[in-house]
């Protein structure tokens, strides 16, 4: 991996970590703090909103900003939040870090998938944008339940200390090796004529539409093996480092599919997917086949992102990360509405219900993809 690449991918790594960490310190938050477990619930919500609010508004405001500058501008603020959520004297004090961390996520990331791409080689793009993804893989897999074990042995508040220890040092690792790119000649209002790009917001919603199904089951994945699968809640952290071995290699693998033939691979995947939801509807509790299954949904569910980035890409053109930061942004929303969805289809039709539906949602993104894919060879043939 160039070390440019691997720079990025660490920061990416660092901005996973803190962003799901969260998650498996909401007990020890909530009695820290003295407020209710839903409330500490709230400081994944603020991150989240984060990364919403912050791509479509942050990304245009500072489109002429050199490249390398930004990044390090951003990468700073997301240390000093992180440490700020270390030191956060209340509540409201850390659930304003929590949001302020994650306001420059998408920006961030936007910025290294286009760097990243214009320095690949030709043909490579998607295979390097996995490469920086994976610091997405590694940090749920990896960085999360390490995460978890430092603030359970040690405090909440050392996690967030670890977190920013490790952005600040992918910090330094960028300004040693990643180049200095210039920023946007464009206005902010140039810069915001990309999203009035019919296959920009094609591209978008594929990747809504695309990952909500997945989105959906993985909310509720300790559920569905527990209670569906039936499971032992011991077994549960084995199956989750299967589901995330299984991102590393699609992630790793769909990079390299979408650089030969982006539309057809995601069609396929997609297609995939569906089957892969399905089967674990009808596998109901044999959990030898559920277990095969998790390590499939997991390489999928990965091997479509590099794919769905560099279409977003592509058919940005001259503003390509306007359009990749309101693509992040979109794929939040869409996360969010996952666990909404999830909970109303739980509260209606129980837990069983969530994988037939969630085929059906990502029934939808296929058949964009494959809509898609006709427009673009119905353009080969007219040029």
């Amino acid at each position: 991996m160039p070390l440019p690449v691997f720079s990025l991918m660490l920061v990416v790594f660092g901005l996973t970590t803190g962003e799901f960490v969260i998650a498996g310190l909401v007990p020890d938050v909530a009695a820290d703090l003295a407020v209710s477990v839903p409330s500490a619930g709230l400081l994944v919500t603020a991150y989240a909103a984060g990364m919403i609010i912050g791509g479509p508004v942050i990304t245009p405001l500072t489109a002429r900003v050199g490249r390398k500058p930004l990044i390090t501008g951003l990468v700073a603020v997301s240390v000093v939040a992180n440490l700020g959520s270390a030191v956060a004297p209340g509540y409201a004090v850390l659930l304003l870090a929590r949001f302020v961390a994650g306001l420059i996520v998408a920006t961030f990331f936007a910025l290294a998938i286009s760097i990243t791409a214009a320095s690949a080689p030709e043909g490579k793009q998607a295979a390097m944008i996995a490469k920086v993804a994976l610091g997405l893989n590694l940090g749920i897999i990896l960085g999360t339940p390490l995460g978890t074990f430092v603030g359970h042995h040690f405090g909440w508040r050392a996690t967030f200390v670890a977190v920013a220890v490790i952005t600040f040092l992918a910090l330094l690792l960028v300004l040693r090796f990643v180049p200095a790119f210039p920023g946007s000649d464009a206005s902010v209002f140039g810069e915001l004529r990309v999203l009035a790009d019919r296959e920009v917001w094609r591209g978008i919603a594929l990747t809504a539409l695309g990952n909500l199904g997945v989105v959906t089951v993985f909310t509720y994945i300790v559920p569905l093996l527990t209670d569906v699968a039936g499971f032992s809640v011991d077994a549960v952290p084995v199956l989750l480092l299967v589901y995330g071995a299984g991102a590393v290699i699609g992630n790793l693998v769909g990079g390299r599919l979408a650089d030969r033939a982006l539309m057809p691979s995601l069609a396929w995947m997609l297609a995939a997917l569906v089957a892969t939801l399905a089967l674990l509807w009808a596998a109901g509790d044999n959990r030898a086949v559920v277990a095969v299954l998790v390590f499939v949904l997991g390489g999928l569910a990965f091997a479509i992102v590099p794919g769905m980035q560099t279409r977003v890409l592509t058919a940005a053109g001259a503003a390509p990360t306007l359009a990749v930061a309101v693509n992040a942004s979109g794929f939040q929303l869409a996360a969010a509405f996952g666990g909404w969805l999830g909970g109303q289809l739980i509260n209606g039709s129980g837990i069983g219900a969530l994988y037939p539906a969630a085929a059906v949602v990502t029934v939808a993104g296929l058949g964009l993809a494959v809509a898609m894919l006709r427009s673009d060879q119905r353009v080969r043939v007219r040029g």
